[in-house]
């Protein structure tokens, strides 16, 4: 199967195949992956696509459909007791170019021991999880990750 093109995500799509990514495998425009069932799938999107969960794929050859999910990984919730500490948080995650998954109760980011110990530090509380992990695109649609 061989991915080319991207549609917007569609709840009434209809899909053969559904695959997991986390948010790294999702920043992968051109890319092999193997399926649990031992399909080999190959992305060949635009470079610099990034996926986002629900996104649909079409294979070039027969039209099929896949959806993308994002894949649940060990990611660091952080939760705080005022609005204006949680902004904070978000302030200085941004200036460290962190990816940051940000909502209005929480922000979610990759396990970092120095970024927890800041956190903390800060009067944040954190919670490891495995959780689906959205980082935002960044101001310019891109996503660098460190």
């Amino acid at each position: 199967m061989i991915l080319t093109q991207r549609k917007p995500p569609d709840a009434n799509a209809v899909v053969s195949l559904t695959l997991a990514l986390t948010a790294q495998e999702r920043t992968r425009s051109r890319h092999r992956f193997e399926m649990e069932n031992g399909q080999v799938v190959f992305l060949r999107l635009p470079r610099g696509t990034v996926l986002r969960d629900g996104d649909i794929l079409q294979d070039e050859n027969d039209g099929s459909l896949m959806r993308i999910v994002a894949k649940p990984e060990s990611v660091l919730t952080v939760s705080a007791a005022s609005p204006l500490l949680l902004m904070r948080a978000a302030y200085h995650l941004g200036n460290r170019h962190v990816p940051v998954e940000i909502t209005p109760s929480y922000l979610r980011l990759s396990p970092d021991n120095v970024l927890q110990t800041m956190l903390v530090q800060l009067g944040l509380e954190i919670k490891e999880e495995i959780a689906p992990f959205q980082p935002e695109l960044g101001a310019y649609g891109h996503h660098h990750p460190h």
